[in-house]
């Protein structure tokens, strides 16, 4: 039987940090390597920042070392730290308050495409058994008096070291430290402990905040006196298509096979995201407080895009494949299909995104009002991209079949994405060839728009989330497309040619919320015409041909 000496509470926190330090952040101390030289000075300043660091977690563990908390404290700290370890390692990800928040409003599906042998090894290993040997472990307290005394000592202790150390690498560390904003997310535990933090008091500003309604004065223009017949505007929000990848946008490969052939179809080259995770991207794209001034408390407390288009009178409906609209539809129709027992789309309940056009052939037969309608793909989600399509769409092999994408090759990790999105190709040209197939009794038109990219190994990155400023482009480049029948560009003026011209302009987000009411025809306060990307090809119909105004 395994019998463990007392030991005092100093040498717990000593060792608890030293283990933190070496066993939790292998990404960080790999990182360090690959920024610092090889040389003397490199080798300091390696020894520098790790001694720091040593000295800042024993500091701030030594202050909470307290006999009822000190062990119920560590064991939580090593189980969080096993797993945040995990997917840091796996895949390539920073901690901070947007990635906390992006898995904080995860669903089942996608939690239990993260789930693996890797990861249940890395909790029983330095979750499991270090806080077992804790548990084992007696630590000798002595009386409150001298054990405050002993915290002040290695308080000051720590504070001496961190900051010797700093006063003799003072022009390598802040050297360090301001070219490499990264490593500061990089940190377990204090990165996700901080995000945490952050997101508590996101979560506690927005509790506190008064809802604000937004484009109230929201009135179509006197040009739908003029419209013939019903309006269908379909705006399908994708997830994690990257541009990079887009046949139709210059790919080396044709996974837009179908796509390539539809008529009148108009791929913008230079869209970006808000944000990197769909948690940001999402309640950002359809706000009207851009990318720069989005700020996550306030989109949950205000109103949108859909609720000015429902002022206006138009119906809005929400369909949903995934995790759901992050509170941009609170106020419409929501229809979630991500869960039905089809048995040719659904399984392990999770649906492929041809669910989202069940019915839609009905839907547009009984249409009685003018109608927008959000299709939210599941679209290439990662890791387990393959999963996101039928067999019958493994156009290129071989193929990642792993949640663990750091342990396959990347070109089985391409392979499987580019078939998502040859599915997604699939998807799109089968709705636009039911919405032309509508046209002579209902005025359809399609908008796609990727939520943000996603990272496949480059710089050792997977999935997305990176913080926006650290992001590589393949996260923050999306695809763009939009489809309007013959009858839909007359009666809402929208000159086509004019826009298959204007494609390469750069664009962004941002002109979401404006363009959609600029293309609808709406008035309200709140639009603004210079992020209305229709606005210079918007003609008016003389005689039955479009003019440009």
């Amino acid at each position: 039987m395994l019998k463990i000496k007392a030991v005092r509470p100093e040498w717990v926190t000593l060792i608890a940090s030293a283990l933190l330090l070496t066993a939790f952040n292998l990404v960080l101390w790999q990182h360090l390597f690959a920024i610092t030289a090889s040389d003397g000075n490199g080798l300091l300043m390696r020894a520098a920042f790790g001694v720091m660091i040593l000295a800042a977690f024993n500091l701030v563990l030594t202050l909470l070392a307290f006999r009822a908390v000190m062990k119920p404290m560590l064991t939580l700290i090593f189980m969080v730290s096993a797993g945040v370890a995990y997917f840091m390692s796996q895949y390539g990800v920073l901690i901070d308050i947007g990635m906390l928040r992006n898995f904080a409003q995860t669903n089942a599906t996608e939690v239990r495409d993260l789930l693996s042998i890797k990861l249940l090894v890395y909790i029983l290993l330095l979750g499991i058994l270090p806080s077992w040997l804790l548990c084992k472990t007696p630590i000798s307290y002595r009386r409150w008096h001298r054990e405050m005394l002993s915290k002040v000592l290695v308080s000051i202790a720590s504070v001496a070291v961190m900051g010797g150390v700093a006063l003799l690498n003072y022009q390598g560390l802040s050297s360090l430290f301001r070219n490499h904003h990264e490593l500061h997310l990089m940190v377990v535990p204090s990165n996700y402990i901080g995000a945490a933090a952050g997101y508590l008091r996101e979560q506690v500003v927005s509790a506190r905040q008064p809802f604000v309604k937004v484009g109230e004065d929201a009135e179509r223009n006197l040009a739908w006196q003029t419209h013939a017949r019903k309006s269908l505007t379909v705006l399908v929000v994708g997830e994690s298509a990257r541009a990079e990848n887009f046949g139709i946008l210059g790919y080396d490969r044709n996974t837009t096979p179908k796509l390539d052939k539809e008529v009148g179809l108009i791929a913008f080259t230079d869209v970006h995201s808000c944000g990197t995770e769909t948690a940001v991207s999402v309640p950002c794209m359809f706000s009207n407080m851009g990318r720069k001034a989005y700020n996550a408390s306030t989109a949950k407390n205000e109103e949108g895009l859909l609720d000015v288009l429902k002022h206006a009178g138009l119906d809005v409906i929400w369909r949903d494949n995934q995790s759901g609209c992050k509170g941009t539809c609170d106020r419409v129709t929501l229809e979630d299909v991500s869960n039905l027992k089809d048995p040719l789309l659904c399984a392990h309940n999770e649906c492929r995104d041809e669910i989202l056009l069940q019915g839609l052939q009905h839907f547009i037969d009984t249409l009685d009002k003018d109608t927008v309608l959000v299709l939210h793909q599941m679209g290439s989600h990662g890791p387990e991209y393959f999963k996101r399509y039928p067999k019958e769409y493994e156009r290129f092999t071989p193929v990642c079949d792993s949640n663990a994408l750091n342990n396959c090759s990347r070109e089985s990790i391409v392979n499987g994405y580019d078939n998502t999105l040859v599915y997604t190709d699939h998807v799109l040209s089968t709705l636009i060839d039911l919405l032309r197939s509508n046209q002579d009794k209902v005025d359809t038109a399609m908008l796609y728009l990727s939520d943000h990219g996603e990272s496949l190994g480059e710089y050792n990155l997977f999935l997305h989330g990176t913080p926006y400023l650290l992001a590589p482009e393949q996260q923050k480049h999306v695809a763009m497309l939009a489809w309007f029948s013959d009858s839909y560009q007359k009666s809402f003026s929208v000159d086509t040619h004019c826009l298959q011209l204007s494609r390469e302009e750069p664009l962004s987000q941002d002109n979401l919320f404006h363009s959609m009411l600029g293309l609808l025809e709406i008035h309200s306060k709140v639009y603004n015409q210079d992020l209305d990307l229709f606005a210079g090809c918007r003609g008016a119909v003389i005689d039955g041909v479009l003019a440009k105004e």
